[in-house]
């Protein structure tokens, strides 16, 4: 029985010993570190305790230190955090080469639905990228935003059905805007005429309730997919499913095979990813594109049923949380600056009076208060709080001697650049006006709010149409009441910003002049 003690022992000791060897990995390298880490979860242990999500994690890394990079731990996993704007710039675009692959886990031969633009690799990137930016021309999203204006009109019939005729009344923006979003994309990529104002309770509006489930168990999962890919397709290998997916592969097969059976055609992302299933490539022609187009034999030649669905599912996921976020901090900041609202407003009224009531999307883009009120809101709130790759080939860092070894990740932590005020002067204050040509003041360098480089988010502008066509659409209809200052909180989990109690504000109807 005492053998076994002293076994038991050395072994717990012998293990600690390693565990404390491999959290000195940087120390031993000569590499600025973080010194605050703690083991097993490195600068994660935040995240675990269910105290924060993982980019507020990184931020606080971040703070912590004034090193232009420094090794850190994700989890048990060795990587690097940068804090230098301009080092920044050259992970994401000029040196892409030695950082081209995000690091999360995909493995699309066993497991398609995980191909996603957003997680693809080298070479299987580049081809998905390749195919899939003609779907994001100005003459796709002109002809996408009839619809996108209808659904703005429900959204507007929903606040006009909940407000008072008199006086205000508090309302979560978040949620208003979320809704919005999601029948955006219901509608603009696949095709679904719905009202969740209406029927709230709908199959696709569900699954970001599938998705947001928060447990610890969704919580250190998450972070495998990010930060240990080779511990998620383990996972995925013994029998886990994506269920969000699954469902979603659902409704994209119903909806395909219901079109080709009848005929029909929608102006809408799924139409151009049909094309590229039929076709092998989307036609740069705005005129000739929302048309059925097949292959000579009728065959599938490029791109699967499973693959339509992993960039479906990406933009789902990550649009449906962005649009409505943006949009809905937009007008909660705005609320708090009285003088910055009355600008906005009196831009949309003028607009609307030049073109018969109605917004255009060439009149939408050149809205220039709008757009500025739009950036800082995105740098304040980026809608990814930190950016992720993979170091592909051994990279040394400019100017010093060290080395970040190929397959280290390499975290940006977004939020903090765009929160520090070498780069932004008084970063805590909505000042729209830091990008205007006459009172330039902030680093261009630093703003990277979709990222950088050639993986910049593919579907920005359409996010932003999207994003400035809802605020509009509250400006045109309702009175935003002014509020004291006040700061949001966020969400314990996840990587985007998640509003902790929505977003709220008080609004009312505007009165018809």
């Amino acid at each position: 029985m005492f053998s076994l003690i002293v076994l038991a022992g050395t072994l717990l000791a012998l293990g600690w010993f390693y565990l404390k060897h491999h959290y000195q990995y940087w120390e031993r390298r000569g590499f600025p570190f973080d010194r605050h880490s703690t083991i097993p979860f490195g600068c994660l242990d935040s995240v675990w305790r269910r105290e924060k999500g993982m980019g507020m994690a990184i931020y606080d890394a971040y703070q912590k230190s004034k090193e232009r990079f420094l090794g850190i731990y994700l989890l048990f996993r060795p990587a690097v955090l940068v804090r230098d704007a301009a080092l920044a710039r050259r992970v994401l675009a000029q040196d892409f080469a030695s950082f081209h692959d995000r690091g999360v886990y995909v493995d699309e031969v066993n497991d398609p639905l995980s191909g996603s633009i957003f997680a693809l690799r080298g070479q299987s990137w580049r081809s998905m990228r390749h195919k899939l930016s003609p779907c994001f021309t100005s003459g796709k999203l002109k002809g996408m935003f009839s619809t996108s204006e209808e659904i703005a009109n429900n959204m507007v019939n929903h606040l006009q059905k909940t407000l008072p005729e008199q006086g205000s009344q508090e309302v979560d923006l978040k949620t208003v805007m979320q809704t919005y979003a999601i029948d955006i994309i219901a509608s603009t990529i696949f095709g679904l005429e719905m009202n969740s104002y209406l029927t709230p309770d709908n199959k696709f509006r569900n699954l970001v309730t599938i998705a947001r489930r928060n447990t610890r168990f969704t919580t250190m999962f998450g972070m495998m997919i990010f930060l240990v890919p080779s511990v998620a397709k383990f996972l995925f290998s013994l029998g886990f499913k994506n269920q969000v997916a699954l469902a979603m592969l659902e409704i994209v097969k119903e909806t395909i095979e219901y079109r080709e059976k009848h005929g029909i055609v929608r102006k809408d992302l799924l139409q151009l990813l049909m094309e590229l299933r039929n076709t092998g490539a989307v036609d740069e022609s705005d005129e000739n594109i929302w048309k059925i187009q097949k292959s000579a034999t009728d065959q599938i030649k490029c791109i699967s049923l499973e693959a339509i669905t992993a960039q479906a599912f990406i933009f789902y996921i990550a649009g449906q949380e962005t649009t409505g976020s943006t949009a809905a901090f937009v007008l909660f900041e705005l609320a708090q600056y009285p003088e910055l609202l009355e600008r906005l407003q009196t831009e949309v009224d003028e607009t609307l009076a030049k073109n018969d009531g109605h917004i255009t999307y060439d009149a939408l883009q050149k809205m220039e208060f709008l757009d500025l009120c739009v950036q800082e809101s995105l740098r304040k709130y980026p809608g990814l709080p930190m950016l992720n790759r993979e170091c592909t080939q051994d990279y040394t860092v400019p100017d010093t001697d060290h080395v970040i070894p190929k397959g280290t990740p390499v975290v940006i932590s977004l939020y903090g650049i765009h929160h520090d005020a070498e780069y932004f002067p008084e970063p805590e204050t909505y000042d729209p006006d830091r990008y205007s040509e006459e009172n330039r003041n902030f680093s261009p360098t630093a703003f990277m709010p979709f990222g950088e480089g050639p993986r910049i988010c593919i579907a920005q502008r359409m996010g932003l149409v999207n994003a400035k066509l809802a605020i509009i659409n509250v400006l045109k209809n309702f009175n935003v009441e002014v509020m004291s200052k006040r700061q949001l909180e966020f969400e314990n989990s996840g990587i985007a910003l998640l509003p902790k109690n929505g977003v709220k504000v008080r609004l009312s109807k505007r009165l018809p002049k």
